[in-house]
């Protein structure tokens, strides 16, 4: 029987011939859906790694596992391949919406071995802003509001700033022959993004934006008169469709491990909203549901 936060076996089928091979070293691994359905347990209840239940197995196995599928890329090659194959039979919507959300850091968050300069809280994604120590969720989420790419930042990061290197980041693989899809049909976004250079950026990527004027970018050109040009085209209707960005958003959110930080590295706090990143394209897939 498939618990309460545990995969699907139609979703289990989908991933398992991904997941790394027994290395051989040190008797056999314990059962690869025995130690991910302890991560998305963890993940669901925010609980510390050591309070997992026992049916799950040490939970020494279970961070183990994490910390190095987290290292190794297999979270993200997985998140790829699911991606891949729902873009396969039609199913990404590439009208694409982004934004942003700021997580509190939780005290357990501070800490992280500062060795070099590198390991400042900045690299940690972690920064000081009104809500105290936060991390910022940069969220790309296609037409149905399944997220595409996501970026971590400190929380007094600017969304704007943070935009391009998102957009870049936006890379689907083809099932058959021929370079990843990295280019949305078009991009949504709220006036947070209203930057010209990332209007520029977008026209020479040919790629449409529906992003709303800031009120002092519109009294700038009323100001300037003939000389402030035209206003950007804005489609009101279109813009309506933003909300599943903020809807994918929620639903990462579910999960009480994403909506407050815990972790102390980035790298395993970003692993584990890939891993609910993967969740939400099976789930969403009418084939895996129980």
């Amino acid at each position: 029987m498939v618990r309460r936060h545990e995969i699907t076996d139609t979703a289990w089928e989908q991933i398992a011939p991904l997941l790394p091979a027994n290395r051989g070293r040190g008797g056999r691994w314990a059962d690869h859906r025995t130690m991910l359905n302890g991560m998305l347990y963890k993940l669901a209840t925010g609980c510390p790694w050591r309070d997992l239940p026992q049916r799950y197995g040490p939970w020494q196995s279970v961070y183990g596992r994490y910390r190095r599928w987290a290292a190794d890329g297999t979270f993200d090659a997985i998140w790829s391949h699911v991606q891949t194959r729902q873009d396969a039979v039609g199913r990404i919507h590439w009208q694409v919406s982004i934004d942003s959300t700021a997580v509190r850091a939780h005290a357990h968050a501070a800490g992280a071995r500062k060795k070099g300069s590198a390991q400042t809280k900045a690299a940690q994604a972690l920064g000081r802003s009104r809500g105290g120590l936060t991390t910022k969720i940069h969220l790309a989420a296609d037409g149905r509001g399944l997220p595409l790419a996501l970026l971590l930042s400190p929380g007094n990061v600017n969304d704007c700033t943070m935009a391009p290197l998102l957009l870049a980041a936006i890379r689907v693989p083809r099932s058959g022959r021929g370079r990843p899809r990295t280019r949305p049909d078009g991009l949504i976004a709220d006036k947070a993004y209203s930057l010209r250079a990332l209007r520029r950026l977008l026209r020479r990527r040919r790629i449409r934006c529906t992003i709303p004027q800031r009120a002092d970018q519109k009294a700038n050109r009323a100001a300037r008169g003939g000389r402030g040009g035209r206003p950007p085209a804005f489609d009101r209707g279109l813009y309506r469709q933003r909300n599943v960005v903020e809807r994918c958003i929620g639903r990462l959110k579910h999960y009480r491990a994403i909506a407050t930080r815990f972790d102390k590295l980035a790298a395993h706090y970003r692993a584990g909203i890939v891993l609910v990143s993967v969740m939400l394209w099976l789930n969403h897939d009418p084939q895996n549901t129980p």
